[in-house]
């Protein structure tokens, strides 16, 4: 395999949205085409010739361009198998899945938060991946249903020209001070994978099963002051811009805006944060299932965990991969204890209470 990669070229694949997509959630990310395609021209769509002979791949994706580009171009490149993206928001994304039950026009999700993906694990082929022995056994998922691409800790991220070092917040608790009222960036868990992870993180911090997680959460709500983002991306972006003094987002995302000059500082919660994975995981029924296994090996091949790690700042999920220079290690950072299957398994019921808690109703 070949170990060098160029990961400012852009890859020559098609980018859709979903009609009601949210965009991508990392800086730089895929922009919305203007016109989405509909689920039966997706899979019908005109991309980049391949080398005849090697097959082809449809990919669902709420990665930003900067990450799949590289990554997909690279995947190209050595297998000849012809690539077509397609990109949205996370929830949407999922709902397109479950809405093509019956002719499932993608191949692999690609890669939302894993336990949104366990959450729909009913829509997706167990696969065990040849790398397997090669993953740290904490980021395995039992079943085989998805496999881990990286593993993404939230933190809160402040701008440097509006917060003072005195008054840099140090806790999810701090979030609450009526000084930050309508300053805090924070997107929908209905529609980011990231950020439902961060409400299942807040409310395990502060008590998932006696209701003061819950508690917690209608103050924040009050604290955000209507002000709730449509994707995880205007999170990213809008801390930096000066829109929002304080977000709460992915880590990679606000180091990579911080090596490209933005004077934003990066914060884990005293109480605790998570680091679980993001996934990839093959669409049952896939059409190209031969060409979407390797792509899932590809993606935990030892030399693309070191490109992740290197170019966009996220952990590895291997064994034999060093950690990302410059970051805190994992095993130094406060995690709280982040109950996996009950986030999957009570999606619906979570975001159906924060929606309500949104909208007045609690």
């Amino acid at each position: 395999m070949r170990k060098t990669w160029i990961t400012g070229v852009s890859a020559t694949v098609l980018l859709a949205s979903i009609a009601s997509g949210c965009g991508t959630s990392t800086t730089g990310g895929a922009s919305s085409a203007s016109s989405s395609p509909s689920a039966k021209d997706a899979g019908t769509a005109k991309t980049t010739a391949a080398p005849a002979g090697k097959g082809k791949l449809t990919l669902y994706s709420p990665n930003a361009a900067e990450i799949n580009n590289p990554i997909i171009k690279e995947f190209q490149d050595r297998t000849g198998i012809e690539v077509q993206l397609i990109t949205g928001g996370t929830g949407d994304l999922l709902k397109r899945v479950q809405a093509e039950t019956q002719n499932p026009l993608g191949d692999v999700f690609w890669a939302g938060g894993a336990d949104s993906l366990e959450a729909y694990k009913q829509f997706f082929e167990p696969y065990t991946t040849k790398e397997i022995d090669n993953i740290l056994p904490a980021y395995v998922d039992v079943t085989n249903v998805w496999t881990p691409f990286n593993a993404l800790p939230m933190v809160i991220t402040y701008n440097k020209e509006l917060v003072s070092e005195n008054d840099l917040p140090k806790s999810w608790k701090d979030l609450l001070d009526p000084k930050w009222k309508g300053k805090i960036a924070y997107a929908d868990p209905a529609k980011s994978g990231s950020s439902y992870t961060q409400l299942i993180t807040m409310l395990t911090a502060f008590g998932r099963d006696d209701g003061k997680g819950w508690e917690y959460v209608k103050k924040l709500n009050a604290n955000l002051d209507g002000k709730l983002l449509s994707s995880s991306s205007l999170v990213q972006r809008g801390v930096p811009d000066k829109e929002f003094a304080l977000g709460i987002t992915l880590e990679d995302a606000a180091i990579r805006y911080i090596e490209g000059g933005s004077k934003i500082g990066v914060l884990y919660p005293s109480e605790g944060t998570s680091a679980v994975p993001d996934a990839a995981a093959i669409i049952k029924g896939s059409k190209n299932l031969s060409q979407a296994k390797q792509f899932i090996d590809f993606l935990v091949s030892k030399d693309v965990q070191e490109l992740i790690q290197k170019e966009f700042k996220r952990r590895s999920v291997r064994k034999d991969v060093a950690p990302v220079e410059g970051l805190p290690q994992t095993k130094d950072i406060k995690l709280v204890n982040y109950d996996f299957i009950w986030s999957a398994a009570n999606k619906n019921e979570v975001i159906k209470r924060f929606s309500k808690i949104t909208t007045g109703q609690e």
